[in-house]
């Protein structure tokens, strides 16, 4: 089946960046948010990333012109009656985003295909609000969108072949790399990557070492581009403790039980770069 229209709830910082790519990759996009103010500023988002592009000389300003042309902005979900795909990226709630899949489930047209980009979430269940799970996945993709070459598709028990087809030709389409999943929290990459950033905000606590000799053994001494507190920042504490609580609920693995340190300072605020301040400062 042939993608032309392309849904995407949420224009967020995943949300603006998946509608950046999908309009750069020729489809036309509708993007919703639940608010002017939000829905506004997501534009704007993808407004300042492709002007970004634009002086980089990735894109050329017709290129720029032509993608924010292809991208409708919308607070009102019957707006995705003609879409084909339709990405969920909302905040990681679970019971919202299965009334937002019932939702959509009444709107869209039979052949339709939903998606959900949560990074840990059971795609199963937000497939059990529809009357289509053999038309659900997850399409996982990564920060910043447009930079990052990786898709994690996750398929449930009720996918279909041909819905995961089709996924795949989205995926080509954008221009990614694609790797599958089962319907596990944690998917490939969040399943290796939560424990592995929850030892070394253990590490710290301990006092073992400090965080900049934490980061500078990881990065010189493993060939990483950041090291793990760094990268904490980069992804934020408040995410971060989000999955690795969802994992330990599933799991009951010590591996995924959150360091006192990291619950502590997403209690105060210090959820990294966006908050201006986690396990280093930003101005």
């Amino acid at each position: 089946m042939g993608l032309k229209m392309i849904g995407i709830v949420g224009c967020g910082l995943m949300g603006s960046g998946i509608a950046e790519v999908c309009a750069r990759a020729d489809y036309r996009v509708v993007v919703r948010e639940v608010n002017e103010e939000l829905l506004e500023r997501g534009l704007g988002r993808i407004q300042k990333s492709l002007g970004k592009a634009v002086a980089r000389e990735k894109i050329s300003q017709d290129q720029a012109d032509h993608t924010l042309a292809r991208i409708q902005g919308t607070l009102d979900l019957a707006d995705f009656a003609e879409c084909d795909l339709v990405i969920e990226a909302a905040v990681e709630n679970m019971d919202l985003k299965k009334g937002i899949f019932a939702e959509l489930d009444d709107i869209l047209a039979p052949h339709a295909i939903l998606a959900s980009n949560t990074s840990s979430l059971c795609i199963t269940e937000m497939a059990s609000a529809t009357g289509r799970g053999d038309k659900v996945l997850g399409i996982h993709f990564f920060n910043p969108v447009p930079v990052m070459p990786l898709i994690e598709f996750v398929r449930t028990i009720l996918t279909s072949d041909e819905t995961m087809a089709t996924a795949r030709e989205f995926g080509s389409s954008l221009g990614k790399t694609m790797v599958t999943a089962k319907d596990t929290p944690g998917f490939i990459v969040n399943r290796l990557l939560i424990p592995y950033l929850l030892q070394a905000v253990q590490v710290y606590e301990d006092g073992l070492a400090s965080r900049e000799d934490i980061d500078t053994a990881i990065k010189l001494g493993l060939a990483h581009p950041m090291g793990p507190l760094t990268l904490l920042d980069f992804v934020g504490l408040d995410t971060t403790l989000f999955i690795a609580d969802a994992m330990y609920e599933e799991y009951k693995d010590p591996r995924y039980a959150a360091p006192p340190l990291l619950r502590r300072m997403v209690l105060a605020g210090q959820f990294g770069r966006k908050s201006g301040r986690g396990f280093y400062e930003y101005t």
